[in-house]
């Protein structure tokens, strides 16, 4: 017996939904969409790959599922093309008739389909050889190009001048280089032009620049305040002044011959100027000084004649191979000559203001940027020097340097055939591969007709319960006979031919159903048994009038249902009921309301002792399983007034059902014009607009507007709807059906 099922991920299952229960008989109500067919579907496959999240508990191996639904129906009713009105009433039969009919509209198809496999093969080949064409073309564009005009680069296309095929095969058959080659076309062309001819010839190397005073600009006498003997009577005198250089050159401006008498100072025109003031400033200049001031003439006039040195920008511009360094070589050679006239003046400044400290900057790293472009002239002189003397050498190298440029530059064009050629070699194997497998296929649909006409079960007994069925039911206006072995019709009185188009949708649901019947009580051949049952019956009145509603109801209480027996209880010696079922355990599904009270147990004790009853909901979080109680079971009119009251239900199921009431309640009931009713306030406003329009709307399909236009707004159309029945006299039936 099934204790539980588990329904997760799957249809509007967006969450696990459980259904518990300890009961034989299981009644589950549900509106349609609701998930009744999904539940039945699962009973039905559960192995099935989409069920893979939902899971059920209480089966063995010594279970069988019994499932009657839409899936039932369609898979063991066939109805015959060829034969029109005759069917077959059994899964088996059904599978090998189908499978007989396919078979044969195989074998009709075969020879045309090869037809056409061979037609799209020899399609694909002309398409692949107008691509090869058009490929040859382009890359031919190589060859125009470069064996007219200069002919520099002629030589590289040797062998490959005559044909468009083998061209392009040559290049096909290069790899594409990693990277995009660094040199140009008219690269090559210079090189090979410095080469070959009368003006071809060996350039000098470019002499690096040396800088041989770069000692000086760390000489530490630079960062020294260089100052004159402290010991002199007017040293302190000076150091107060702060600028014994301004004193230094203010010497020359007195006499060189001892002065006979003081003379006038230049600042307070007093005569203050004596010989002992004269020897005193000399006195601290002293020699240590005056042998700094020296060190630092010397360092300048050493630090300027290097500079004059240095060769000009004009006696490196004369070799053919400074071009392509040009701009690298001006920045830095600028730059280098900028920074040792900078520190030439710094020991100028020096000189002239011995006191204050100067710091020159280190000219060895820009000298050595220099010298690296001059190393590079030097490479490619010498590249090109050797080029010379390797004429056959540099020749081949520039003619593989030529075709990985031409492969990089034509690789769209190539990569695009070899992509359409490999997707055209795929596409013509499994053409040739589907042509071969035609003969295969014929003989093998033949072979299918011969073993399925073998496989079709009698069920002859079935038939003749099924009649019998159909007049327990009222039905005597039609019955079922043989056509052939495994084939059936529907006869109608005296009319045997194409009945089976004039049944309705009901009929044939009840022929359907009174099947199922059979196959649950074991007289079909081909079904097991030996095992314990579970029926599944799912909507098995969706299509039928009211007039067979009871008589289906009926028939599902007489041979799925329970009988109760009284037995005497062998301890106390007590009569106790005990119920006997012909089925392990029995699940019944329906929408409809007046189905589920048929075949629900009126009494309170049986039904508690014997039955279980749940709803199945669905709302915006998906579809869930309720307990229901006997109480609960309402009329279609109530079971609408149940979905408006739940906000989480989806948007156009309320409307829809807002709708419903409304039509019923108005214009079966009480007879009234809406339209009277929302021309009176509040019902006017905007506000409750897009609720008029909706339920002002002839046809039920429009829900959908309600998501296309973001209009449903639960408040406004709960409010709405309240006050509808308020305008029109009845609040107090809405306030009892909303409780």
């Amino acid at each position: 017996m099934i204790t539980k099922i588990n329904l997760n991920k799957v249809a509007s299952y967006k969450s696990q939904a459980t259904l518990e229960t300890d009961k034989t008989l299981n009644l589950i109500y549900g509106l349609n969409g609701t998930g009744k067919s999904t539940l039945s579907n699962y009973l039905l496959k559960i192995t099935d790959e989409k069920f893979k999240n939902c899971s059920v508990e209480g089966l063995d191996e010594n279970h069988e599922i019994l499932v009657y639904n839409q899936t039932f129906i369609q898979e063991n009713f066939f109805e015959s093309e060829s034969l029109k009105g005759i069917f077959t009433l059994s899964k088996e039969n059904k599978e090998a008739e189908t499978k007989i009919s396919n078979a044969q509209k195989e074998l009709g198809k075969l020879d045309g389909e090869k037809n056409k496999k061979v037609n799209e093969l020899e399609s694909e080949k002309t398409s692949i050889s107008k691509k090869l064409e058009n490929a040859n073309n382009i890359v031919w564009k190589i060859k125009t190009d470069y064996s007219g005009g200069d002919r520099v680069l002629e030589f590289c296309l040797e062998g490959h001048k005559g044909s468009k095929d083998n061209l392009f095969s040559h290049i096909v058959g290069l790899k594409k280089p990693t990277d995009k080659p660094t040199k140009s076309i008219d690269e090559l062309k210079n090189e090979v032009q410095a080469i070959i001819g009368e003006n071809a010839q060996k350039y000098s190397y470019v002499p690096k620049i040396s800088f041989s005073s770069s000692s000086i600009e760390t000489e530490k006498i630079f960062n020294k305040e260089i100052v004159g003997n402290e010991n002199s009577s007017v040293s302190e005198l000076i150091t107060q002044l702060g600028n014994s250089d301004w004193v230094k050159s203010g010497l020359k401006y007195l006499p060189e011959e001892p002065l006979e008498e003081n003379i006038d100072c230049p600042f307070c025109q007093e005569k203050t100027v004596s010989n002992e003031l004269i020897e005193s400033i000399k006195d601290y200049f002293d020699a240590s000084y005056e042998s700094d001031i020296s060190s630092l003439k010397t360092f300048l006039e050493e630090y300027s004649q290097t500079i004059q040195q240095i060769p000009t920008k004009t006696e490196f511009e004369v070799n053919p191979k400074f071009e392509a360094f040009k701009k690298d070589f001006e920045i830095k050679f600028s730059a280098f000559n900028q920074l040792v006239k900078s520190n030439k003046k710094r020991i100028e400044e020096k000189i002239k203001t011995p006191s204050v400290p100067q710091t020159l900057e280190n000219s060895t790293k820009p000298l050595e940027e220099i010298n690296e472009v001059i190393s590079k002239i030097n490479a490619s002189i010498l590249e090109h020097n050797n080029n010379i003397d390797q004429k056959a050498t540099v020749k081949t190298t520039i003619k593989n340097t030529f075709w990985q440029i031409m492969r990089w530059d034509y690789d769209q064009t190539i990569n695009s055939y070899l992509l359409d050629k490999n997707t055209s070699k795929v596409k013509s194997d499994l053409l040739n591969l589907s042509i071969k497998d035609y003969d295969t296929k014929i003989s093998e649909q033949r072979s299918t007709i011969s073993e399925q006409q073998k496989q079709t079960v009698n069920i002859e007994e079935a038939v003749a319960s099924i009649n019998d069925g159909l007049i327990d039911l009222g039905i005597t206006d039609f019955k079922i006979e043989n056509h052939s072995d495994n084939l059936y019709k529907i006869v109608r009185g005296e009319n045997k031919e194409r009945v089976f188009r004039s049944l309705s949708e009901g009929e044939k649901m009840i022929i359907s159903f009174l099947y199922f019947l059979e196959m649950c009580r074991g007289k079909q051949e081909a079904t097991e048994t030996g095992k314990k049952k579970i029926i599944v019956i799912d909507d098995p009145i969706s299509s039928l009038s009211h007039i067979y509603v009871f008589n289906i109801g009926r028939l599902i209480k007489n041979e799925f249902f329970g009988e109760k027996e009284s037995i005497k209880d062998e301890e106390t010696g007590e009569q106790v009921n005990i119920w006997n079922y012909k089925y392990e355990q029995v699940f019944i599904l329906t929408h409809s309301l007046y189905f589920f009270y048929e075949i629900t147990e009126t009494k309170h004790d049986e039904r508690k002792e014997t039955q279980k009853l749940f709803r199945l909901i669905k709302n915006n979080d998906g579809s869930s399983f309720q307990k229901m109680k006997y109480e609960e079971i309402q009329n279609d009119y109530q079971a609408y007034w149940y979905i408006i009251k739940d906000e989480n239900q989806p948007p156009a199921l309320i409307a829809n059902c807002m709708r419903n009431v409304i039509e019923y309640f108005f214009n079966f009931v009480e007879k009234k014009d809406l339209n009277n009713f929302f021309r009176q306030k509040p019902l006017s406003s905007n506000r409750f607009q897009a609720f008029y329009r909706y339920i002002n709307r002839e046809s039920h399909s429009l829900g959908q507007n309600i998501f296309d236009f973001k209009e449903f707004d639960y408040a406004d159309f709960k409010d709405g709807f309240a006050e509808l029945f308020k305008a029109a006299g009845y609040e107090e039936h809405h306030k009892k059906m909303i409780r």
